[in-house]
């Protein structure tokens, strides 16, 4: 299998689960365990779902489609009812394609998505919206001038409205000005490791700091890292104890010094109290949901929520686990 195959570890992992030998009886025993920590459960209009961010303003989940590509909202209620899935974007100009990692750029009222190629990974792109009408804003191809194989996977929005989108293929970071336009591209050694096995899935989850840095994890290699960006990008590898980060996907902060990295089988809580130089892993969740697996977190008034790709049943049911470290 050429390593192409692997540019989606979450999505390949979930096929293989719900279409081949995993025991039906098995599903079923992990589907009607009761995690010991608050679930908001909803139907959807799809099996995949691949990020969920917490909209404080409109006091909603906004969730997106890693099938055939769009942007859902849940709004809890008080009761502990299944909720419903609501579709805000279904955009014609991405159909086929995935959205995957979104970011709330609460200052200009736009959700920043992160478009790729989900089997292909012949396209990239980064959309954008207005969040009280949907229209969208821009839609800007980050692929078009280069021939390699991409995967946008995630995003990070900075105060000025630079938007950050990882390539989860081609390990790099592209910038995106606030008005849509390509601008460059963020490259280093340290994003490759060695060995083509850390490398099946590289750069992914990415949050933006308010001290002018980003931090991005390389899923495979579990590597965090830091990158200036009022330091001519300068890049380095946050030196982290406590375990490991391999597998590791979204990344969100509990604070400027806590960021929660989801991931399967646990998501963990990682501390710095160095400005990022160092870091130690403090705390581990696992949801016991392993077929549904981790890939976003979000924080819904200081509580995290972590969002499991796959969804089961007629319905198609998916879950928000609180993690609680």
């Amino acid at each position: 299998m050429s390593p192409s195959s692997f540019c989606s570890l979450r999505f390949s992992v979930a096929l293989f689960l719900v279409i081949s030998a995993v025991p039906i009886a098995f599903l079923i025993s992990l589907e009607r365990a009761v995690p010991s920590t608050h679930v908001f459960s909803y139907h959807s209009s799809g099996f995949f779902r691949e990020c969920a961010k917490w909209d404080d303003v409109g006091r909603r989940f906004l969730v997106s489609f890693m099938d055939g590509g769009g942007i859902g909202e849940v709004v809890p209620r008080d009761s502990d009812a299944v909720l419903k899935e609501v579709t805000l974007v279904r955009d014609a100009d991405i159909a086929g394609n995935a959205s995957l990692g979104i970011a709330i750029d609460r200052d200009r009222n736009r959700l920043l998505v992160a478009v790729a190629d989900l089997l292909g990974n012949r396209y990239s792109a980064l959309a954008a919206y207005d969040m009280s009408t949907w229209r969208r804003l821009f839609l800007t191809e980050l692929s078009a001038h280069s021939k390699e194989k991409s995967f946008a996977d995630d995003v990070a929005v900075d105060g000025q409205g630079n938007a950050y989108v990882t390539d989860a293929k081609d390990s790099k970071i592209w910038k995106v000005d606030v008005n849509g336009k390509l601008v460059s591209t963020i490259e280093s050694p340290l994003f490759t490791p060695p060995g083509w096995y850390n490398n099946l899935v590289a750069l992914n989850g990415i949050v933006y700091h308010p001290d002018g840095f980003l931090i991005v994890i390389h899923t495979f290699s579990g590597l965090l890292f830091k990158i200036n960006l009022t330091d001519g990008n300068k890049v380095t590898v946050i030196d982290v104890t406590g375990g490991t980060l391999r597998f590791g996907d979204g990344l969100e902060f509990l604070s400027p010094t806590k960021i929660v990295v989801a991931g399967s089988p646990s998501a963990k809580l990682v501390e710095s109290s160095d400005g990022w130089r160092t870091a130690s892993v403090t705390g581990w969740f696992g949801s016991g949901m392993v077929h549904r697996i981790v890939s976003s977190a979000t924080v819904k008034e200081g509580r995290v929520y972590l969002n499991h790709i796959v969804g089961f049943g007629s319905n198609k049911r998916h879950i928000l686990v609180e993690a609680v470290f």
